[in-house]
């Protein structure tokens, strides 16, 4: 039954059939037939209360969406920003082709109602699929089991760096001796929170080919965060990891950055703002915690201009607010789809009362902006992407590349041609930002 774990839900068979069908159902359910008026003395009479009551439906229809959405944004602060337009379109026709099937019951007979029913889930899973592949998260039911992440084994102490031992020979001109693997290997792996006190979920760590050579070179690391809500294992599936690090380990005789996902919330729905305030010490948990176990637990270059820092939305957000609080740290930083500032609220008084109470200016001396603003960045990387159908990232983007421009950066920055707020703007520059960390690390062909 692995082939059903395999069945791709962002493209191929199942989700052209599934928008065929879905969109078939749909205009079944539209029709005067599937949703027949009360009788009434004329044709005419009866295809306008069809009319009418189709139209109702879309309007209760819209008028919920809007106001769930609005409640997660503005009340319950489950997202920092509204949500696209586009996945709120989709979710619109689903609810509506439920309120149209819920219509169908109350005056229809048997057979028809199965019928509207069965329609109605076509177009549900079609709306389902399609925000999906809007987010580009789940790209196949493994990922959506979760099997993806499943499947990764902890990391065994024969991977670990040996005590004593150095960081391994120059990457330039460096060759293997002996046979390596063709591609990397996944790990997973706790990571304490001795100095921030945070409890998080397992990190996962992508060990490339050359990490298996007698005579392993001193390899340069990558640390990734992923969205939120979210979690780690969002950069195996929404970020492709294994395949965009094999592929450029494979042009790169098995050469790759040791990449580790750490987790700076501690759950699905957690937002710390990868800050330190009074919700937790997520600057101290990435800056010492996790640096201190990749010096200490994996043998890497110690060397922090052979480090970079990246991450997709939050994670973005979060790879900007390292690399300018932490420049010694992380001088390279690839934001896909970073915020202007990181939030937990749409309206900016909330996320400051709930991080900062009372103190604004401690809340904003910390933003990218802000410091950008009073320290220069000479010789550091900023790698920005925003997808071109996502305007209120895209104002981020222009932002964000002006003022790293502006405090000494190096920026190299993209609109991704058709995406939105999606992991497609993380995806479709991934190899390209790789390229760009090639290049400062001596990393040849």
């Amino acid at each position: 039954m692995d082939w059903i774990l395999d069945v791709r839900l962002t493209d191929g068979p199942l989700w052209w059939s599934a928008l065929l069908l879905g969109s078939g159902a749909l205009a079944y359910l539209l029709s005067p037939s599937a949703l027949p008026a009360r009788r009434s003395s004329s044709r005419g009479d009866r295809l306008w209360s069809w009319a009418c009551r189709v139209a109702g439906s879309a309007a209760w229809a819209f008028a919920l969406v809007e106001t769930l959405h609005w409640l997660l944004v503005n009340v319950f602060a489950v997202f920092p920003g509204n949500i696209a337009d586009r996945v709120l379109l989709w979710v619109v026709l689903a609810a509506a082709a439920c309120l149209i099937s819920a219509a169908r019951w109350r005056e229809s007979r048997p057979r028809a109602r199965a019928a509207a029913t069965a329609a109605a889930l076509l177009v549900v899973l079609m709306a389902t699929l399609q925000v999906n592949a809007f987010y580009g998260l789940n790209r196949s039911v493994a990922d959506l089991a979760g099997g993806a992440a499943d499947r990764v084994p902890p990391l065994e102490p024969s991977l670990m760096r040996e005590a004593g031992v150095s960081d391994g020979a120059a990457l330039r001109r460096w060759q293997p001796q002996g046979s390596i693997p063709a591609g990397g290997v996944l790990r997973r792996s706790a990571i304490p929170g001795t100095a921030s006190g945070m409890t998080t979920r397992d990190a996962y760590i992508y060990l490339p080919p050359a990490y298996f050579a007698q005579n392993r070179p001193a390899l340069p690391v990558l640390v990734l965060v992923a969205g939120q809500p979210g979690g780690p294992g969002d950069w195996l599936t929404g970020g492709r990891l294994q395949e965009h690090m094999d592929a450029f380990a494979a042009s790169h005789r098995g050469v790759a950055p040791v990449v580790v996902v750490p987790d700076p919330n501690g759950s699905q729905s957690a937002n710390t703002m990868c800050m330190d305030t009074r919700i937790a010490q997520a600057d101290t948990f990435l800056s010492r915690d996790v640096v201190g176990w990749i010096h200490s637990t994996l043998a890497v270059d110690t060397d922090h201009r052979q480090w970079a820092v990246g991450g997709f939305s939050f994670g973005g957000t979060c790879a900007l607010q390292l690399g300018t609080r932490h420049p010694a740290l992380f001088p390279a930083v690839l934001a896909f789809s970073a915020e202007a500032e990181p939030a937990l609220a749409k309206d900016r008084n909330r996320t400051i009362e709930a991080a900062f109470p009372g103190d604004p200016d401690a809340f904003t001396r910390q933003t990218p902006l802000a410091i950008m603003e009073r320290q220069r960045f000479d010789g550091s990387l900023a790698y920005l992407t925003a997808g071109s159908e996502d305007p209120e990232f895209l104002g981020y983007l222009h932002t964000l590349t002006a003022a790293a421009e502006r405090a000494g950066f190096s920026v190299d920055s993209h609109e991704v041609k058709g995406a939105g707020h999606s992991w497609d703007t993380s995806s479709l520059r991934f190899a390209d930002a790789l390229g760009q960390l090639a290049r400062r690390w001596g990393i040849g062909p």
